[in-house]
C-alpha cells in the first residue's frame, strides 16, 4: 500500500536581500514530497541551501515563493491557532547541541518548554512526562536538575532530540544533528533516530554532510547545489547510480572500508570555484564545473525531471529521456 504523503514542497523559494541591487537566492525553485513515516535525506555542499530549505518548510522562515503543504495546508498562510497547531506537529533538531540549549535553564525545563507553550501536561503529569522523555533517549530521571553544561556532546543533542518529542510531533527536521559530534557518538545518535522513528511513526527531513550516514538512515535521498534541487532518488537506487554529474562527484568521495577497492577507485576531482549564488547567471549552475557542459549549459536552466521511475534530476543530458 502507498504511503500518504505529509509535506508536498512546491516551487519553494526563499530570497535574501544583501544589497541595494544584490539578491542572494539560497533555495531557489525546490520541488520534493515526504511521505509518512519517511525520512527524506538533503545533501550537498556547504552553503547550498540544505539548512534554508529545512528551516523554511519548518515555517520559521518565510517563503519568498512556492508551496509548503502539510497535510494538504499552505503552513505559510496559516495563522492563530492553526499555526500553533503545525508548530506543534513539526520540530527541529539543530545542528549545535550546546547553542541551542539555554545555559540558565535545568534540562527538566527546557524539555517542557513545549510542553508547558502547548498546555499539554502539568504538575505530576509535567513531570512523568520529562523524565518518560530523557529514559527514551536513553538518559536518566536524575538528569532533569541539571545544566547543559553537566553534560557531554552526545548527551546534550539527545535532550535537544526529547525536546523536539515532548510535544509528539508528526514530522521532524533534523538539521546535521551528527555533524558537532565525535565519529563514535554519531552511530549512536542516528541509530536513536531510526528507533524513535519506528516506534513513534515519525516523518524526517535528515539534512547532512555525511553522505555514508544518510544512506544508512534516509529512505530518499535529494541533492542540492547552490540552491537548486539538482537530483532526487531512492537512497539504494542514487548510491548504486548517480546520473547527475555533481552527485557522482559527491559520492565519489565517500571512502571505502576496503584498502584494495579504496586504492583502484579514481576520484572525481571538480575544477573552479563554486559561483556565488548572489544574483546567479542564467543557466546551470553547476556548468562552470562540469565536464560535459555544453553551450545550452550556461544559457537554459535545466528542467527538475523524472528520467527514471522515482528517479528525478536537473541536467541538460537527460532533456530527451
Amino acid at each position: 500500500m502507498e504511503k500518504e504523503v505529509l509535506i508536498q514542497v512546491k516551487n519553494l523559494k526563499k530570497y535574501f536581500k544583501v544589497g541595494k541591487n544584490a539578491t542572494l537566492k539560497a533555495v531557489d525553485d525546490v520541488s520534493f514530497n515526504i511521505k509518512k513515516g519517511e525520512t527524506l535525506g538533503l545533501v550537498g555542499e556547504s552553503g547550498c541551501g540544505k539548512t534554508t530549505c529545512g528551516r523554511t518548510v519548518l515555517g520559521l522562515y518565510g517563503a519568498t515563493g512556492g508551496e509548503v503543504l502539510f497535510e494538504g495546508t499552505d503552513i505559510h498562510k496559516l495563522k492563530g491557532k492553526a499555526k500553533k497547531e503545525y508548530t506543534k506537529n513539526a520540530q527541529i533538531i539543530f545542528q549545535d547541541p550546546y547553542a541551542s540549549l539555554d545555559p540558565r535553564m535545568t534540562v527538566g525545563d527546557i524539555i517542557a518548554e513545549g510542553i508547558d507553550i502547548h498546555g499539554i501536561h502539568k504538575g505530576k503529569e509535567r513531570t512523568n512526562r520529562i523524565y518518560e522523555l530523557l529514559q527514551l533517549v536513553g538518559l536518566n530521571k536524575e538528569h532533569a536538575s541539571r545544566f547543559p553544561h553537566e553534560f557531554s556532546g552526545g548527551q546534550r543533542q539527545r535532550i535537544g532530540i526529547a525536546r523536539a518529542l515532548a510535544v509528539e510531533p508528526k514530522f521532524i527536521v533534523c538539521d546535521e544533528p551528527i555533524s558537532a559530534l565525535d565519529v563514535s557518538i554519531q552511530a549512536q545518535v542516528v541509530n536513536l533516530l531510526i528507533k524513535l522513528q519506528n516506534e513513534l511513526g515519525l516523518t524526517y527531513l535528515f539534512i547532512a554532510h555525511d553522505l555514508s550516514m544518510v544512506k544508512h538512515i534516509s529512505d530518499r535521498v535529494g541533492v542540492m547545489y547552490l540552491g537548486t534541487m539538482v537530483e532526487l532518488a531512492s537512497s539504494e537506487h542514487l548510491y548504486a547510480k548517480p546520473l547527475h554529474p555533481y552527485t557522482q562527484a559527491l559520492l565519489s568521495a565517500i571512502p571505502i572500508p576496503d584498502p584494495e577497492v579504496e586504492q583502484s577507485r579514481s576520484r572525481i576531482m571538480l575544477e573552479g570555484d563554486v559561483p556565488s549564488p548572489i544574483n546567479p547567471k542564467p543557466g546551470c549552475r553547476f556548468a562552470p564545473r562540469c565536464k560535459y557542459a555544453k553551450p545550452v549549459c550556461s544559457e537554459v536552466s535545466p528542467v527538475f525531471k523524472e528520467v527514471e521511475k522515482d528517479h528525478f534530476v536537473a541536467c541538460h543530458l537527460f532533456e530527451d529521456k
